[in-house]
């Protein structure tokens, strides 16, 4: 799978938390990473200053660490999401 550093891309990643049970926000902080996750909460925090093409790789980076309960997702969103991860395992 290829990272597209594209708006409609940051949003299709975006509606994979939107359909978990985890919180993503955006916030300003001292990020050494541009995130932080809080995995008790559930919640990530993204820097909101960074540009497009880092708030796409933090959200990827997330998404390759977390498990997010693939029965929330739709089909759409279920399958990039199983992408996302199978790329982790190899």
């Amino acid at each position: 799978m290829e990272l597209k550093y594209t708006r409609p891309f940051l949003n299709k990643l975006e509606d994979i938390f939107a359909e978990s049970d985890f919180v993503l926000r955006y916030e300003k902080g001292n990020f050494k990473a541009g995130y932080c996750l809080l995995k008790d909460m559930k919640v990530a925090v993204v820097n909101k200053y960074y540009s497009l093409e880092g708030k796409i790789n933090c959200l990827y980076d997330i998404l390759r660490t977390i498990s997010v309960d693939e029965t929330l997702l739709s089909s759409k969103n279920r399958q990039l999401y199983q992408e996302i991860r199978n790329l982790n395992q190899n």
